[in-house]
């Protein structure tokens, strides 16, 4: 292992190109990197659509963006043109491998994965173990020695955001309403908990706490939307179409979020917002919502649960089986520990 002279290092590169809950876990490194590198620029490299998981983030000098379908020489070539001491890859799939073996660092910093090893001079085993995946970044760090004394995530917004948040709140919400975001997105259709579940665990969430809800969406939750909103009305709102940083905006300003386990549940949980995931295909002790003031649900008591498929073999039980009274107790848990 080569070593790391804190003096030299100037520029440090953290590679986490996609997935928005991913990017936004992997934050949990820049105080740490920060602390450790006082002097130094911390940048991103991300693909275009999750830059703003980053971009406004104060401890991020800069953030390198690339489309899926570029030719990775052009990558590659944008990467090497800042001269990085340390690259820290904590994607470490094959192109980002090979993007950071020709990164010209000094220091490649990589997780030991098959057919990986080449492009680092500094690898950490391979093992997730049964931490959260926001921890599992973390061990790059542990690799050179650098302290962990933060395991705080990020997300922040521009002023421009939370100004339209603002406006819009008060457009469409009463002051004293407490307002409940519900986000039926999912990056799998496994993940996804069908419109008539949420409707029925609104229903009973309304039925007690008298709320509002606002239907946080982005692209393919439109039907899903439209249906939840239609059946609530008019308890609930259909929040407009919103880029990931005017949709972070209007998280910010509720009072609790109930999602799907999804990139804008992991915001929400950065954001500080009380927030409950629904999980089923995926282990919510790897990947649930990261903060104190969260919770999930989850009916374990399925021999299918915790699947890791992306489709349902069977009728999604681990969904349209969970009880609203678990969700009910969660939801009064978060609000007792708020007060």
């Amino acid at each position: 292992m080569s070593k790391i002279k804190k003096d030299e290092i100037k520029k440090i590169l953290c590679i986490k190109p996609r997935g928005i809950g991913d990017i936004v876990l992997s934050t949990i490194v820049l105080e740490n990197l920060k602390d450790y590198f006082p002097t130094a620029e911390i940048h991103y490299l991300t693909e275009e659509f999750a830059k703003l998981s980053v971009a406004n983030n104060p401890l991020v000098a800069k953030v390198i963006t690339f489309k899926k379908t570029d030719f990775i020489l052009c990558i590659i070539k944008n990467v090497r043109k800042e001269r990085y001491n340390i690259v820290f890859d904590f994607w470490s799939n094959p192109k980002t491998a090979q993007l950071t073996f020709l990164s010209g660092a000094k220091h490649r910093i990589g997780f030991g994965y098959r057919g990986r090893k080449y492009a680092y001079n500094i690898i950490t085993d391979s093992g997730r173990g049964g931490g959260h995946s926001a921890e599992h970044n973390l061990e790059l760090l542990k690799k050179i020695n650098i302290p962990v004394k933060s395991k705080k995530i990020h997300f922040y917004l521009s002023e421009a955001d939370k100004n339209k948040a603002d406006k819009y709140f008060e457009e469409v919400f009463n002051k004293n309403d407490f307002i409940i975001g519900i986000i039926p997105s999912g990056g799998w259709a496994s993940k996804r908990c069908n419109a008539e579940k949420w409707i029925e665990f609104c229903d009973r969430i309304y039925s007690i706490y008298k709320n509002k809800f606002l239907i946080l969406w982005g692209p393919g939750d439109e039907n899903d939307a439209t249906r939840i909103y239609s059946a609530l009305k008019p308890k609930s709102v259909l929040a407009p179409q919103t880029d990931v940083g005017e949709m972070a905006g209007l998280i910010s300003k509720c009072n609790m979020i109930l999602a799907n386990d999804s990139g804008p549940m992991h915001i929400s949980t950065a954001l500080k917002i009380p927030t409950i995931g629904i999980f089923g295909p995926t282990d919510p002790k790897k990947h649930g919502p990261y903060s104190s003031n969260s919770d999930y649900i989850i009916k374990d008591d399925l021999h299918c649960i915790i699947c890791d498929k992306l489709e349902c073999p069977y009728n999604q039980e681990c969904m349209n089986e969970l009880s609203p009274d678990l969700l009910l107790s969660k939801i009064e848990k978060l609000l007792n520990e708020k007060n």
